[in-house]
């Protein structure tokens, strides 16, 4: 299958073993681990902060509403789902969906930087702001942070360990525009931006 498809099988296998916090969440629902789903060779890697129900129910990233309209954004701007690579920070669901506590982040983030070596993607669309926080620490530019009613719809620049460069580009979470429909434009034009890459 290839050496990605197996980097990203140890990887998986890693985090359905994990014991503790979420992942016993994880057991005592029977609840899946959701690794992400995409090309490994993806161009454009999509990062939101965590799964929630319907995810953690089918072990696929983006599945619910917030799903729906992340492929609607998607399809305006011509990039077929199966051709980028979309993961959350944190591999399982938080109990009410609530947000992922630091020491999550912490625990989980270490494989989605391994996701992000396989891939080397030429940009990473964070979904949210602690996607946005994360990524741009983690690639240099915490300088640069500032919120995401300010950050949506910018393109960042940062070295690529892997040569090159990276660019971040902070998008709202589909989910947030489900609340307050006016961001769906919004979207809409930040999504433009992924055009260019």
């Amino acid at each position: 299958m290839g050496e990605k498809y197996e980097k990203m099988k140890a990887i998986r296998d890693e985090v359905i073993a994990l014991t503790g916090g979420l992942a016993d969440f994880r057991r005592e629902n029977k609840y899946h681990a959701v690794l992400g789903e995409g090309s490994h060779d993806a161009k454009i890697m999509f990062v939101g902060e965590a799964p929630g129900k319907n995810e953690a129910e089918q072990g696929r990233p983006f599945c619910g509403a917030a799903g729906k309209l992340l492929d609607k954004l998607l399809e305006s701007v011509g990039i077929p789902r199966a051709d980028v690579y979309i993961t959350n920070i944190v591999k399982d669901r938080p109990p009410s969906n609530r947000d992922p506590l630091p020491s999550e982040i912490e625990l989980y983030a270490p494989f989605l930087d391994r996701q992000i070596e396989i891939i080397q993607p030429k940009c990473i669309a964070t979904l949210g702001r602690f996607s946005m926080e994360y990524i741009m620490r983690k690639f240099g530019l915490s300088f640069e942070l500032e919120p995401i009613s300010k950050a949506h719809g910018k393109l960042y620049e940062a070295e690529a360990p892997w040569g090159g460069t990276l660019k971040i580009a902070p998008q709202y979470h589909p989910a947030a525009a489900i609340y307050n429909q006016s961001l769906i434009e919004t979207l809409k034009k930040d999504f433009q931006i992924l055009k260019t890459i």
